[in-house]
């Protein structure tokens, strides 16, 4: 299934209990879909949130809004059923918000372009810690659960940890000389896999953050932006090229290609709620819906391709506590916070 857009979409996420995807596109506007099997996708809000690009969505409330993030520096949060604000913080950030992720039922992390990364907590309504933790901007960020740990990628090289029950950065590894763009945690929790600008994947070892474990080297010609974690071997990969892969890891190996999107970048990629579909979004400023099972059966038959890899590769668990020295500065564009200014402390007012 494919969905015209209109515009160059952001991001993507899906409604955790309804077949409803939502996206971000670079006039502001969030959009909202019904989509089915039988019948083309139907389009049911489209909501002029920011005046900038909106970069982040996500559902928030069990489904109930969708939270909203910009280079404008404001956050909003839009009533799925009307379209009507819910409610907006301007000025969340001092710069460009770049990410946005759910942590759990009552907190949500942002990462902006000046590498700073903001806990909300919706209970107490408001910002309840800062981590001014890279030089660049946030390029993707990731939750363990287990030990309430925020991993979080930066276009400055580096991969940070912030421990939220401590509220301190635990540990930030050694400069990368690449762009990391997108993380994942694999293994069970003993790997993290990061995608780079060249289109190498970094594997670090739980604990041991300083230095990658392994370098998968044959993945891509061209950068991984985006990485979706399929199961505890086997990642999605979304490429510049506008190529989606299926990957294994440890073995490291590329399964195969799965689908073509465009030859355009891949924005993002996510699973619907039940995971029949694969959703992907690129600069062809369209939304494609993949059967998955199909995808994977396709998968299956078909002759796996190796690749190589490079350096030795550890399983041992540790912990890893010292910061790092600074790496090379970033070139995102900072942008001023514009309209009515409201509190973060009622930011999360009503939902």
């Amino acid at each position: 299934m494919e969905i015209d857009l209109g515009k160059l979409p952001f991001d993507i996420d899906f409604h955790p209990s309804e077949q409803l995807v939502t996206a971000g596109l670079i006039t502001g506007d969030l959009v909202l879909y019904r989509y089915s099997e039988d019948s083309s996708a139907k389009r049911l809000l489209e909501v002029n949130a920011h005046s900038e690009s909106c970069r982040a969505v996500r559902f928030i409330s069990d489904g109930k809004a969708i939270l909203s993030g910009s280079p404008d520096c404001s956050i909003l949060a839009t009533d799925v059923e009307t379209g009507s604000v819910v409610a907006r913080v301007e000025n969340a950030h001092e710069a460009a918000i770049n990410r946005l992720v759910n942590l759990t039922e009552a907190t949500i992390a942002t990462g902006d372009d000046n590498g700073c990364i903001k806990v909300w907590d919706t209970r107490q309504r408001s910002c309840c810690n800062t981590f001014n933790t890279h030089e660049e901007y946030i390029s993707d960020m990731t939750f363990a659960s287990d030990s309430m740990k925020l991993l979080a990628t930066s276009g400055d090289g580096t991969l940070s940890v912030c421990n939220l029950r401590s509220n301190k950065v635990q540990t930030r590894s050694e400069f990368s000389e690449d762009e990391l763009l997108s993380v994942v945690i694999m293994k069970n929790g003993r790997k993290v896999i990061c995608g780079t600008q060249t289109g190498t994947l970094l594997l670090y070892s739980w604990g041991f953050f300083k230095d990658c474990s392994d370098r998968f080297v044959d993945l891509s010609p061209n950068s991984v932006d985006v990485l979706l974690k399929l199961d505890e071997d086997t990642i999605i990969t979304g490429s510049e090229n506008g190529l989606i892969s299926l990957v294994g890891i440890l073995p490291n190996r590329i399964i195969r290609p799965l689908a073509e999107h465009s030859e355009y970048p891949i924005e993002g990629l996510a699973f619907s709620h039940d995971r029949k579909h694969l959703g992907s979004i690129s600069h062809d400023q369209t939304l494609k819906l993949w059967d998955l099972n199909e995808l994977l059966d396709d998968s299956t038959n078909a002759p796996p391709s190796q690749a190589a890899a490079e350096g030795s590769d550890s399983d041992e668990m540790d912990v890893d506590m010292e910061d790092t020295p600074k790496s090379k500065k970033g070139t995102k564009t900072r942008n001023a916070g514009k309209g009515d200014s409201t509190s973060a402390a009622n930011f999360f007012a009503g939902l």
